[in-house]
């Protein structure tokens, strides 16, 4: 397990690198000097704003977790889901199709306390708010902003409509592996039988035991959130508020450079088509495939200095939010041990 994740944080470095060097490739105007000129002669205080939002990337998804949590009758506070935020956000951009994010954040809420049946409803629960969330500012922004989207090349779209294809997808498997315990307990099944097989494990059948009762509370608890339509709103709510501090990190930036409020909230709806994407593709962090149709779309707004904002927002966005991400945890791992101490 940790020669996977050291080999995917290799791998990340190396496509975060040649993702770059693909942006800077495109644009001959590109220059370091540019870029350089161009956060000097930013306005700091909406430069701060960006990174305040990209916190808020962090700390939203924590909280929808917090709120999951003591619904289900666990105590826990929103510094510990700021630690569950920092690992799913984390693990999402350094493994394929985002899929250590979950057990990452696992990990966090297991050793809070939270047994895995109620961490495991609470973390479907969050990725189908997550996913929907990220739908419906997407049709919104497809509704109102559909010239935008028909301006990009037919690459960035046909990435745009695979990825929103697999968000659909998404949800409706997350809302199944919510709602049907048996489909979970059925893969997790056939995950033992493989492994006995291979001869990895023995005594699979005391597993199998002990699965069908921790299968009996995992239904339980997720039958719990039945009809609690207010609950439900208020963890999309979050969710949503998630997203938006994501797209107004371009937003913020825009403002710092002073392209004007329109130009700001038109990259706004552009950050919104990469966020769906970006899912068509299981590579850590969709790099590469990010930036193409970002820069795609920087070039309507800003032509031939799509590539240094392009750079800046995404460096803002993606990397900044992943090295937060890797601090808190960091402080998040320590705080525990000294915990347990």
């Amino acid at each position: 397990m940790d020669k996977k994740k050291i080999f995917w944080a290799i791998a990340s470095v190396f496509i975060a690198a040649l993702s770059i060097w693909a942006v800077i490739s495109q644009s001959r105007n590109f220059s370091f000097d540019t870029l350089k000129s161009f956060i000097s002669g930013a306005d700091k205080g909406w430069l701060l704003a960006s990174f305040v939002c990209t916190f808020g990337f962090i700390w939203f998804e924590g909280f929808a977790l917090v709120r999951i949590a003591r619904h289900f009758g666990y105590k826990t506070n929103a510094l510990d889901g700021t630690v569950y935020g920092g690992a799913d956000v984390y693990f999402s951009a350094i493994t394929p199709s985002a899929s250590g994010g979950q057990p990452a954040s696992a990990y966090f809420m297991m050793k809070d306390g939270i047994p895995g049946y109620a961490t495991t409803v609470a973390l479907l629960i969050n990725l189908v708010m997550y996913t929907l969330a990220l739908l419906t500012v997407g049709i919104f922004s497809i509704i109102f902003k559909y010239p935008m989207l028909e301006n990009f090349s037919v690459l960035s779209r046909v990435f745009i409509g695979i990825g929103i294809i697999v968000l659909i997808f998404l949800a409706l498997v997350f809302y199944m592996l919510l709602r049907k315990g048996k489909i979970l307990y059925g893969i997790c099944d056939a995950i033992i039988r493989l492994m006995e097989k291979i001869h990895v494990i023995r005594h699979g059948d005391k597993l199998r035991k002990k699965l069908k009762n921790t299968m009996a509370e995992y239904q339980e608890c997720s039958n719990s959130i039945t009809g609690q339509t207010g609950f439900l709103a208020e963890i999309f709510f979050w969710n949503l508020m998630q997203r938006m501090s994501q797209l107004l990190v371009s937003f913020m930036i825009f403002m710092s450079m002073g392209e004007g409020v329109k130009k700001a909230m038109d990259v706004s709806v552009i950050q919104c088509f990469v966020a769906m994407g970006s899912n068509c593709v299981p590579i850590p962090g969709a790099m590469g495939v990010a930036d193409y149709i970002m820069i795609d779309g920087f070039k309507q707004l800003v032509g031939d200095n799509a590539a240094n904002m392009e750079l800046l927002c995404r460096g803002v966005t993606f990397y900044g939010s992943v090295l937060t991400s890797a601090f808190i945890i960091l402080i998040g791992y320590m705080l525990r041990r000294v915990r347990k101490k």
